[in-house]
């Protein structure tokens, strides 16, 4: 009849379908771009699971106030200080080794850091008699952040008891778990939060005691470095 429009409705549909499918489909890209990583942006402040927060290198024995001892040939132990120790006070401008000659004590003081002009004292993994320091740490203590398993040795002793001493240590697995749980037992002195002690991707900073000690962040760090006492 002249005048009556016929509609047709399955191709009203189809167009229906149309715009539904293209939603979802600019949703779904939506979606993609708001949850992919981005440059330049952290995705999380925890560390994942295949990622140590600190370096643990197998073959050495770890003494509880972060100091750690290798066993070499002929009763020597090498000693230094491990990656917590490093990271917790940050910066060094200067080791105080102890004398060749002298005898340190198992968990006693061993040598001391100096950070800005404060001293820090740690404790010896080993007992024995020093016959070797080294100069060349005394001499660009940067060598502790770059190697302080390797080249940033502290202290050879000559002991008897080097062997039996590693039985106080800790070692392999046992190291890494009580490694990796250092940060998360460290105790700030005023209830700060430790999320500002972690970079993005979760590793820790330079400087742990200072973010979370403030003006008492050389009380914090001889806490943790169990040397609160001297």
């Amino acid at each position: 009849m002249e005048g009556t429009r016929f509609i047709d409705i399955y191709a009203t549909k189809g167009i229906e379908y149309l715009i539904v499918i293209s939603f979802l489909a600019a949703f779904v890209l939506f979606c993609r771009y708001m949850y992919q990583p981005r440059k330049g942006r952290a995705t999380s402040r925890i560390a994942p699971e295949n990622v140590t927060r600190f370096r643990i290198p197998e073959g050495l024995f770890y003494h509880q106030g972060h100091g750690w001892l290798r066993p070499e040939p002929g009763s020597i132990g090498v000693v230094g200080l491990d990656d917590f120790a490093r990271k917790l006070v940050g910066k060094v401008d200067a080791v105080d080794l102890p004398a060749i000659g002298s005898r340190l004590a198992q968990g006693e003081k061993g040598w001391s850091l100096v950070v800005d002009s404060e001293r820090i004292p740690m404790l010896s993994p080993v007992a024995g008699e020093v016959v070797e320091v080294n100069r060349e740490v005394q001499r660009s203590p940067e060598i502790l952040r770059q190697d302080p398993y390797g080249k940033g040795w502290l202290v050879k002793v000559k002991s008897t008891k080097v062997g039996s001493n590693t039985r106080n240590l800790l070692s392999g697995k046992l190291a890494r778990a009580w490694m990796e749980n250092a940060l998360d037992n460290l105790h700030p002195l005023h209830g700060e939060s430790l999320g500002p002690v972690l970079q993005d991707g979760g590793l820790p900073v330079e400087g742990i005691a200072r973010v979370l000690g403030g003006a008492e962040w050389v009380e914090l760090a001889k806490t943790h470095l169990l040397t609160d006492g001297e």
